[in-house]
């Protein structure tokens, strides 16, 4: 495998608004070009943001009937212009009220929105938290493939909320019943990302898959789409290690040729996947 190159962090945007202080999701607006949806992490009101990709504000929108316990990634459904909004953080790996909340892409204009609560849980998990294994039920990176809600798991220690290991796991969201808890899908694994999961996204044409990984190496990750039918992680073609990255949680793509990532410190970075080294 070829070593990849460093790249520095030189942020091209900063969030400009105050209220938006610790983004932790962002997707590009398929209804309104050139707008981004972006949200808080844990602590916020159930609320989520229009911004531009060089940080500019446009709007903010409350969803009504919600709760923002750890909201931590945010995917759209190009097709059927649905929204996800991801509240699977779980730090301690012990809540039983993970869920998902399902909303129409709205305009940037819009004030408030009704979501529909649809309440998820791993099929692999039986313990809250697990004693004598790594902690492996928390989610910080979803994204839409085939229609679908797909969800990446971010590791640690057995019993360290702050130790990192970097594997995770893909489900998929293979149902979306309001009355009763749905079960994910178990489909793909992969170690050695250098660092945990902190955020994905898919190309608007369906062929790359980008994932964020963070600490104790940041870097964005580029797997293959084509011809590997449920295993999204076995055919990885690019990789990008970042220097002074911070805290990076948020990554989508802005076209089919560019990513967009953002952190903690309302830094926004774009990068060309043309200058991402091949693996």
């Amino acid at each position: 495998m070829q070593e990849p190159k460093k790249r520095r962090w030189i942020p091209t945007g900063t969030i400009r608004k105050d209220a938006l202080s610790e983004l932790s999701g962002l997707v590009a607006s398929q209804r309104s070009p050139g707008v981004l949806w972006a949200h808080n992490d844990s602590g916020d009101r159930s609320r989520f943001f229009a911004i531009h990709a060089d940080g500019s504000f446009v709007a903010e929108i409350e969803v009504e009937d919600a709760a923002n316990k750890d909201w931590e990634d945010i995917a759209l459904d190009r097709e059927s212009g649905t929204l996800y909004i991801s509240d699977m953080g779980n730090n301690a790996n012990k809540r039983d009220d993970l869920c998902v909340y399902k909303l129409r892409e709205p305009e940037p204009k819009k004030a408030t929105v009704m979501a529909t609560k649809i309440r998820v849980a791993y099929p692999d998990q039986t313990e809250f938290p697990p004693k004598k294994t790594e902690w492996r039920f928390d989610c910080e990176a979803v994204f839409v493939y085939r229609k679908k809600l797909h969800l990446l798991t971010k590791h640690r220690a057995a019993g360290s909320p702050f130790f990192p290991s970097d594997s995770t796991v893909l489900y998929r969201l293979d149902s979306e019943n309001t009355e009763k808890t749905n079960t994910l899908t178990r489909l793909d694994q992969r170690s050695g990302l250098g660092g945990w999961v902190t955020g994905a996204d898919l190309s608007p044409d369906g062929k790359y898959l980008a994932v964020l990984a963070q600490l104790p190496v940041a870097s964005v990750w580029i797997f293959e789409t084509r011809g590997v039918g449920d295993k999204l992680l076995s055919k990885a073609v690019k990789r990008q290690v970042l220097e002074s990255a911070k805290q990076c949680e948020a990554i989508c793509f802005l076209d089919n040729q560019t990513l967009l990532l953002g952190n903690e410190q309302r830094e926004l970075f774009r990068l060309p996947l043309a200058d991402v080294t091949p693996v």
